[in-house]
């Protein structure tokens, strides 16, 4: 009894060994006879333990890296005309509503578009012609009275700064000189062929211009209605509302540069006339268009031909006094009349203005700067649409209205106390 006692322990024994050890392991089987070596962790690339997904994704990582660098290089290449299809299109938002009334007369809008365009190029012609009859004569009046010019410049320069220049000494440091001259006029002469290149360009940019202006302006409805039927129609009418904002936004805008010409004109034509110039009129015109209509330089082509033309003059002095009021001039105008204009017919903040400005500048240099405020007050009025607003009563938002409020009443109550003070005493 004892020993099968003890038997069964050790059997029992060796089974709870046996479960605490787990399954025996099976081992692999052979490979079959003729079949070559296998392949382990370490032999090969495919056996590596590589996904089968990592392949194709380095292969479609390659692919979108070369489309993003097509894209850019395509990018960069079209730059300029994507530059010009926007200018386009603003151009052709300020002359369309021109083009709408006519049409709403029953004129066509072809007919109407070439109507426009040409009334601008008769005008744009004349103002050339004018302007430019004006500059040539300039010209010649200066070439034939160049040394009178000079006598009457050095003695005025030995009167003011009590000088002892003459036309002699001149003469001497400047064919002392000849070596540099002649050394500009060599390299002058040789950029004269990158300078015509550059003429030929900007006509051919100006054309494409004026031929996309000419197309959106004729099909403004068309395009309007072919962009619109991509789009759902909750978003059709928000495409249209915004094409409004455009239209209206960049109409006030060039009825700002406008009002702005004439203020110009209307301000240098008085300071000509008063200095005696010669054109006085056509000067303030030159200036008003070219400083309000031209980006960037427009202000210095403006002010260049008046002291070109005062120093004509039998007083060269007088283009000093040009030059001054033009720079005057012009720091007015950027700080008090050109904010001031714009956010009146834009409804821009002038800050915002002035920042729109820069940044256009800073992104599209002179056409940015040109186009940034149409821009900026389309943005606004668009997103304005879409913004809630609530009334603010809490007073801590304007302590200086607060403090407006209680001098008035303090004046108020001054008026009051004064009036029966007064009241009482013509009654006694």
């Amino acid at each position: 009894m004892a020993s099968s006692a003890e038997q069964q322990n050790s059997d029992r024994s060796a089974q709870v060994a046996d479960e605490a050890a787990g399954p025996t392991p099976v081992s692999p089987p052979a490979p079959p006879s003729g079949a070559g070596p296998t392949r382990t962790a370490g032999d090969g690339l495919w056996g590596s333990g590589m996904p089968r997904w990592l392949p194709r994704a380095m292969v479609l990582a390659l692919v979108l890296v070369g489309l993003f660098q097509l894209a850019d290089w395509a990018f960069h290449e079209l730059i300029d005309l994507f530059v010009m299809l926007l200018v386009s299109f603003f151009l052709s938002l300020a002359l369309e509503p021109a083009v709408d009334r006519m049409a709403a007369r029953g004129v066509r809008r072809g007919v109407g578009t070439f109507l426009v365009f040409v009334v601008l190029a008769i005008a744009v012609a004349g103002f050339v012609t004018a302007l430019g009859t004006l500059l040539v004569d300039q010209v010649a009046k200066i070439a034939g009275d160049l040394p009178h010019l000079l006598d009457n410049l050095i003695d005025w320069v030995n009167r003011t700064f009590h000088q002892e220049l003459s036309l002699d000494e001149l003469q001497k440091k400047l064919l002392k000189d000849s070596g540099a001259i002649e050394s500009y006029a060599q390299s002058a002469a040789d950029n004269v062929w990158g300078v015509s290149s550059t003429l030929i360009g900007g006509l051919f940019q100006a054309f494409t211009v004026g031929l996309f202006t000419f197309y959106f302006t004729a099909d403004g409805p068309r395009v309007r209605r072919t962009v619109c039927s991509m789009l759902p129609p909750a978003k059709q009418a928000e495409v249209l509302r915004a094409w409004e904002i455009a239209l209206a936004k960049t109409g006030g805008y060039l009825y700002s540069r406008a009002l702005l010409a004439v203020a110009s004109s209307l301000a240098h034509w008085v300071m000509f006339a008063l200095l005696d110039l010669p054109y006085a009129a056509a000067q303030a015109v030159w200036v008003g268009v070219m400083s309000q209509f031209v980006p960037t330089i427009g202000t210095y082509l403006a002010g260049a031909l008046p002291v070109l033309v005062a120093l004509t003059t039998d007083e060269p002095v007088d283009a000093v006094w040009v030059l001054v009021f033009v720079v005057v001039y012009q720091q007015i105008e950027n700080y008090l009349l050109h904010p001031r204009i714009t956010a009146k017919t834009v409804d821009v903040h002038p800050a915002v203005a002035f920042g729109s400005v820069l940044a256009g500048a800073a992104l599209l240099g002179g056409v940015g700067a040109l186009i940034a405020i149409p821009a900026a007050a389309t943005l606004q009025g668009f997103v304005g649409t879409y913004v809630r607003r609530y009334e603010v009563t809490d007073p801590r938002v304007d302590r200086g209205e607060q403090r407006r409020q209680r001098r008035a009443l303090r004046r108020e109550a001054a008026r009051r106390l004064r009036r029966m003070v007064g009241g009482d005493s013509d009654r006694k």
